[in-house]
């Protein structure tokens, strides 16, 4: 288990001065509309990205559920704790995920949800990669109290993940289509697979 405390990549302050989910949201929103995105890549396609993605969050807002026995998991979790998500906008996995880890914060009363733009906080992600890689969202999730890192999760599910990286590496399939295979699992998995994820890490995370 790391016991690196999030002083020593990210101020207190900036903990503090996270964004919630809903005023992420908002920024993502206000931003497009401005024709700007999370980071400085202001292209067309970041653009494109970014709104596909404001469509994707919201449909799984209205639509996503959380399963009975997470939901009474979450409800009776004992220990409280900071969910600290590395994320932006235009990044499709996180538009597919942070709208069932926002419901699944909200059904704990234990368990703070916070977001940060990776490229704004570079110190904290060259602490989490994936392989080497900025992959968002990251997911840190802290001990309330002592802000000891106790474990993460990201940037996406197990099962996502592997499909993914090996239909990149294969050299028939076009980078293209391995994303749009991906989203498609995504649109079909409706969150259950992140779901139990949780359920399993709820259980790890209880007893750090």
């Amino acid at each position: 288990m790391s016991t690196l405390k999030i002083q020593e990549t990210v101020s207190l302050e900036i903990l503090a001065e996270a964004y919630t989910y809903k005023k992420y949201s908002t920024l993502v929103g206000s931003l497009f509309e401005d024709g700007r995105t999370t980071n400085n890549d202001n292209s067309e396609g970041m653009l494109n990205y970014t709104k596909m993605n404001i469509r994707r969050s919201q449909r799984w807002d209205k639509r996503g559920k959380l399963d009975t026995e997470l939901t009474e998991r979450l409800a009776g979790f004992p220990r409280d704790m900071i969910w600290l998500v590395l994320t932006e906008g235009w990044c499709g996995d996180a538009a597919q995920s942070l709208p069932f880890i926002h419901k699944m914060a909200a059904a704990s009363g234990n368990i703070q949800l916070k977001l940060i733009l990776r490229d704004q906080h570079p110190e904290v992600m060259d602490r989490f990669l994936t392989n080497g890689s900025k992959s968002v969202p990251k997911l840190i999730a802290l001990d309330a109290e002592t802000v000891e890192v106790i474990g993460e999760w990201g940037p996406r599910p197990v099962i996502a993940q592997t499909t993914y990286l090996s239909e990149r590496a294969n050299p028939e399939i076009e980078n293209s289509k391995a994303t749009e295979n991906l989203h498609l699992w995504y649109a079909r998995d409706k969150g259950q697979t992140l779901q139990q994820e949780f359920l399993t890490l709820l259980d790890e995370w209880a007893n750090k």
